[in-house]
């Protein structure tokens, strides 16, 4: 375990926030919350997610800080501090996870303004808050670690409300507009370099919404979620000028949750339909970019006590739903089961096993690398996570 994570882990367990976190500043309301987690990842055969976890590795790091305050009734404004360390991913750098105005006019109808998160399914918007969950690493499938922050928040805009249908339940609304976060320590620019593309920059407009309905039948949600995006990336490839932009971006994702007693379950679907030309000096760069990739789970908790909590899921992911979707270059498989405890309402310790088919195409970002695997990537792999978090 590096020094810099066990500073991390030492500045917030030490800190007497955990013990009162609520306290007035110029006479507002403020909140101070935090987190941190530390992971150990070890796999039989590929390196997974830029760690050396066929050795075992703890470069599975995270944390952040985050500060709210309510201004008025109406109106409140928040901000998280977020630090990620995941192999060659992160790479120690602080950056703002979120930080935005928040006016609620009315239960049917508010406003977000700054860098806002991004409601996209059920997890995109509360990756941060992984206490939440039982698993150790969401399902990569839709949330990929690799693309975390250039996923969870955008630059702009978000207009939201509930409407209640009376017997009929109640829907949650959610359109926005704004810029995606450029993420120069994430999985997308990392992994074009094994293709000798060097992007300084891979951002652009995006914009989106989510409804969801709140049923009559108790604990039962339903949504849909749509993503549309104009990207552009800067570069250079072998040392001569690269530029990609967006001919199509779309996602489309459909969820349902749902909860009786004891029992947790999930079940999301995503099509990503990317076609992104390459206007390139180098004359051995492709003309054009296509991929229809698909993702979907399922997944199943189960509370035993306070203390603990068993669950698992199925998650696949095709890179080209168009390709074949048996090569183990175009699909990933990954069958889960964790265990989670908790010590106490702050600290928790989850240990997860995952049976995973197939390695993804070379640029679908989900865990596998070429760089990190000079040997060859192997079509099947078998890793356990064991990971701790504290919150306050």
């Amino acid at each position: 375990m590096s020094l810099k994570t066990l500073v991390l882990w030492g500045a917030l367990a030490a800190s007497p926030l955990h013990l009162y976190s609520q306290f007035e500043v110029a006479g507002l309301p403020t909140d101070i919350h935090g987190f941190v987690s530390q992971g150990f990842a070890v796999s039989n055969h590929n390196n997974y997610l830029t760690m050396k976890t066929r050795d075992g590795s703890f470069a599975l790091t995270d944390g952040g800080i985050n500060v709210s305050s309510r201004i008025s009734d109406k109106f409140r404004v928040g901000a998280q501090l977020y630090i990620m360390n995941v192999g060659e991913l992160g790479a120690w750098r602080p950056q703002l996870d979120w930080a935005f105005g928040d006016y609620k006019l009315k239960d049917w109808l508010g406003f977000r303004v700054g860098k806002v998160k991004t409601t996209l399914g059920l997890y995109t918007d509360i990756q941060d808050e992984a206490f939440l969950t039982p698993w150790a690493i969401l399902p990569q499938s839709l949330y990929p670690i690799d693309l975390r922050a250039s996923t969870i928040s955008h630059i702009g805009g978000d207009i939201y409300g509930e409407i209640s249908l009376k017997r009929l339940g109640s829907l949650s609304y959610t359109a926005y507009v704004g810029e995606r976060p450029n993420d120069r320590y994430g999985g997308y620019i990392y992994g074009l370099r094994d293709f000798g593309v060097n992007l300084d920059s891979y951002d652009g407009r995006m914009e989106g919404g989510d409804l969801r309905w709140n049923t009559p039948v108790t604990n039962l949600l339903v949504g849909a979620s749509y993503l549309v995006q104009n990207v552009t990336g800067k570069g250079t490839s072998d040392g001569l000028p690269h530029l990609e932009k967006s001919n199509a971006d779309e996602t489309s994702q459909y969820y349902v949750q749902y909860a009786v007693g004891p029992l947790h379950f999930d079940g999301e679907y995503r099509r990503h339909l990317r076609d992104q030309v390459i206007l390139d000096s180098n004359p051995s760069a492709p003309p054009e970019v296509y991929a229809d990739g698909r993702g979907f789970y399922g997944s199943a908790a189960y509370t035993l006590s306070k203390k603990w909590e068993v669950g698992t899921y199925y998650s696949r992911f095709y890179a080209n739903w168009k390709g074949d979707l048996g090569a183990p270059d175009n699909h990933i498989f990954d069958k889960v089961a964790t265990v989670r405890f908790n010590f106490d309402s702050h600290f928790n310790l989850k240990i997860e096993g995952h049976f995973i088919d197939g390695y993804g195409a070379l640029d679908s970002i989900r865990g596998f690398y070429t760089q990190n695997n000079p040997s060859g990537l192997k079509p099947k792999t078998n890793m356990l996570v064991i990971r701790m978090g504290y919150s306050f």
